[in-house]
């Protein structure tokens, strides 16, 4: 497949449902990381890469491309020697992080359901194989 040929699928797709697309970049895995980490601060690539932690280079450069392309985040180039490029949230990615960030910390309170649930499934299971 060309660039052209990915780009022209991935046009086609953001016109019959854009907001899937964008739902998907904001609660992607690192999507919601990188949100979290910039409603603390701005961050420099390689701080942000760190305080995230267990991202490629390569994801979080697409991660942030694709948050700065929906209007989320904010890339600040400085024209200094060695470059400076700084990360912060747009007002419309402070919405979307206090969104994902609401979302993270009720995952947090109601992680111990989650875990009594997957535990009662996988018993249920183990009992239906072995009958």
């Amino acid at each position: 497949m060309t660039v052209s040929d990915f780009r022209a699928r991935m046009t086609a797709a953001e016109d019959m449902c854009p907001q899937r697309l964008v739902l998907e970049h904001v609660t992607s895995r690192w999507g919601v990381l990188v949100l979290i980490a910039l409603q603390e601060r701005s961050y420099r690539f390689s701080e942000l890469r760190r305080h995230v932690g267990r991202v490629s280079e390569k994801m979080l450069a697409q991660t942030l491309q694709t948050l700065e392309r929906d209007g989320f985040v904010h890339r600040d180039a400085k024209p200094v020697i060695p470059p400076r490029v700084d990360y912060s949230l747009t007002p419309l990615g402070e919405e979307a992080a206090e969104q994902v960030a609401s979302l993270s910390k009720w995952t947090d309170r109601r992680m111990e359901a989650v875990v009594a649930a997957r535990d009662a499934y996988d018993e249920a299971r183990a009992d239906a194989s072995s009958a």
